[in-house]
């Protein structure tokens, strides 16, 4: 009696077993993630995320002869996330991004005390004052705060996150000295 019958529950016998399946499609998934990738680390996660990816939500192909195409088209996406995700983000070595970095000197980032932080918020445009002393000084929800002001959620969202960009904004500009050479912010 196997720990399935032992609850109750009879397992699906039509069902690819995980370890038979990595065994018969490792490789092919390898193959194919090293000709979409180009690179042995990458092929490597995809084809382990895929893996994962089957462990969480395989159970749910109802068709046990589809899973071969499920894998490969889970393997195609997974790949094609990684590529969008690399262009969004892209990785730069610090040494060539270290002349855009701007020189932030450690007294100025403790200079900003409470006092200094509520008034560049009173320099931020009225419209997101509010939402982002709500937010952060009052520690009010999303929720709470469209409440409270009558406005939709999503609009609270977007007004703090814009009411925080101007913020930071103008703390690096009180912070920030341009040294020669350097572009400012």
């Amino acid at each position: 009696m196997s720990a399935d019958d032992s609850y109750g529950q009879v397992p699906d016998r039509r069902k690819p077993e995980f370890k038979a399946l990595v065994d018969e499609y490792y490789a092919p998934l390898y193959r194919f993630a090293m000709s979409l990738s180009r690179s042995e680390s990458d092929a490597s996660d995809l084809v382990q995320d895929v893996f994962l990816l089957w462990a969480n939500k395989g159970h749910r192909l109802h068709d046990p002869s589809k899973a071969k195409a499920w894998l490969f088209t889970s393997l195609h996406r997974a790949f094609l996330q990684q590529r969008r995700r690399a262009v969004h983000f892209p990785q730069i070595e610090i040494s060539i991004a270290e002349k855009e970095l701007p020189t932030v000197p450690p007294a100025a980032v403790s200079d900003l005390d409470s006092e200094s932080v509520l008034q560049l918020l009173a320099r931020v445009d009225r419209q997101y004052q509010a939402t982002v002393a709500l937010f952060y000084l009052e520690d009010y929800t999303y929720e709470q705060i469209a409440t409270v002001l009558e406005l939709p959620l999503g609009t609270v969202k977007s007004r703090i996150s814009r009411g925080l960009a101007q913020l930071r904004s103008l703390a690096l500009r009180r912070v920030f000295r341009p040294l020669p050479g350097r572009r400012e912010l």
